[in-house]
């Protein structure tokens, strides 16, 4: 009995700094709510909306939601819907996969082949400098290289490479592709960077003592240790291209189609219950790829 009297006391002090805990907790939480869960809860909203040319008529229908996918039950050809979230899936693994193998082959040799820190910092700053221009003027300088009468064209006619200007390398899925790559590999180059820098050079001392070749240590205790910077940087690109339509809409000439510019379009003829509802559809997948990514790592180790 004694023994529990005396530990009584120490109950109060807990729940005081639980209490304080959460009222620490309480701004960043307000403004999370404020400016994250309402707008999706109207988002979310407004999707089971009706509308016609002149105002939203509030409800609640199923009718955008069954017009997204009017036509799809067809089993001979790909709706629209299946067809353009499908464009929509080809540039995201496209623009994953090469960022992913620019952003760790540069996050290995910031890493583990410049030993100077300063010389580190320096590099890196240097892999953050497209970052000091707006993503639009980056977008925009790709257009006199690669336009017909651009300087790469100029450079391959000139040199007898080719007879005629390449059309394919501007308003195509290889434009995309190659801003899409501009743009984002620094998403993934950072997370890689960090998670590199926080393995133990002494397991790669092991590792080499061990008689590991380099290719092994590389595979078999690099690539794991680095595995969520892989992750954070890959929800990074993935999610920004999942929903990007500037670009595909600036390096497509508006003749690519993706979720994202779908909304655009539709926002823009003021269908916004439409859009809402293809936000909601597309907010789903990107979540659903989040958590399958999240799965694979302890990302609050990384955090």
């Amino acid at each position: 009995m004694n023994v529990s009297r005396a530990a009584l006391p120490l109950a109060s002090p807990a729940r005081g700094r639980t209490l304080s805990a959460w009222w620490q907790a309480a701004p960043l939480s307000l403004v999370f709510a404020l400016f994250f869960l309402v707008p999706l809860a109207l988002i979310l909203m407004v999707s089971f909306w009706d509308f016609n040319e002149y105002e939203l008529l509030p409800g609640f229908t199923f009718k955008n939601y069954l017009s997204i996918f009017e036509g799809c039950s067809n089993a001979d050809e790909l709706c629209v819907t299946f067809k353009t979230y499908l464009s929509t899936f080809k540039f995201s693994f496209l623009v994953w996969l090469i960022t992913l193998v620019i952003g760790f082959a540069v996050s290995y040799f910031l890493a583990f082949h410049v030993r100077s820190s300063s010389v580190q910092t320096v590099l890196f700053v240097l892999c953050t400098i497209p970052f000091w221009t707006s993503n639009v003027i980056r977008m925009i300088s790709w257009v006199p290289l690669l336009g017909r009468n651009g300087l790469v064209n100029q450079g391959l006619v000139g040199s007898g490479v080719v007879n005629a200007p390449v059309e394919w390398l501007l308003f195509s899925d290889f434009s995309v592709v190659l801003a899409f790559v501009h743009l984002y590999t620094m998403f993934m180059i950072v997370p890689i960077f960090n998670s590199m820098m926080r393995i133990d050079r002494s397991l790669l001392e092991a590792a080499s003592d061990s008689g590991a070749s380099s290719w092994q240590t590389l595979w078999n205790v690099i690539v794991p240790l680095s595995r969520t910077g892989i992750v954070i940087g890959s929800i990074f690109v993935i999610t920004i291209v999942m929903g990007d339509f500037v670009t595909i809409g600036v390096m497509g000439g508006q003749q690519i189609a993706s979720i994202g510019k779908i909304i655009q379009v539709q926002t823009s003829y003021l269908q916004f219950p439409l859009a809402a509802a293809n936000a909601v559809i597309l907010l789903s997948i990107v979540l659903m790829i989040i958590w399958a990514l999240t799965r694979m790592v302890d990302i609050r180790k990384e955090l």
